[in-house]
């Protein structure tokens, strides 16, 4: 890609982020994979942001192709050569491949402009979706906690992966395809 504009961005999550933010999470396709599958409200998902996006140690971002919005990623304990852990989800109904993209696009900034060491994610063991990225994405599966959490009275596993920024590098960090061939279209 020398040469050429990446049409993948990141940017920090703002205030007019919010109702598209929750809409998302607040899906049932999202909100059925979430540790806490409850629908989130206006004020508490407003008191959140105002909450976490002071924190120097988060990061609150969006993620987009050719500025269409793919999805959600957040970053907690962000520091040059720290350990983060990060959660991310794709827009409802995004194209196919979107979920790759944000992952990408995610990690390149974690390791790149944040100077993380390692990431760190969790999935559900019934959320195969999240599963499958984490290892596309070069994860090594670093655990398992048998029956850990409970949902709606249910225990499930939960696995634990990890990322090293070495790990990562080697990958070549190439960026998948556009998600939006209807975009190619427009451009025509």
């Amino acid at each position: 890609m020398t040469g050429e504009r990446n049409p993948a961005s990141i940017r920090r999550m703002r205030a007019d982020d919010l109702d598209m933010v929750l809409a998302w999470r607040n899906a049932p396709s999202v909100r059925s994979m979430m540790f806490n599958p409850d629908i989130i409200e206006r004020t508490q998902h407003q008191s959140w942001f105002e909450q976490t996006s002071l924190a120097v140690r988060r990061a609150l971002l969006i993620v987009a192709w050719e500025d269409e919005p793919l999805g959600f990623v957040q970053f907690d304990g962000v520091e040059p050569g720290g350990v983060s852990d990060w959660g991310f989800y794709a827009r409802p109904g995004a194209p196919r491949g979107s979920g790759r993209i944000l992952g990408r696009t995610a990690l390149d900034h974690g390791f790149g402009a944040l100077q993380l060491h390692k990431i760190c994610g969790r999935a559900i063991a019934f959320n195969t979706a999240s599963i499958r990225l984490h290892a596309r994405l070069g994860f090594q599966q670093e655990g398992l906690l048998r029956e850990q959490h409970r949902i709606d009275g249910v225990h499930h596993s939960v696995l634990c992966f990890g990322l090293l920024r070495h790990e990562w590098q080697a990958t070549g960090n190439e960026h998948p395809q556009n998600p939006f061939p209807q975009s190619e279209e427009r451009a025509k």
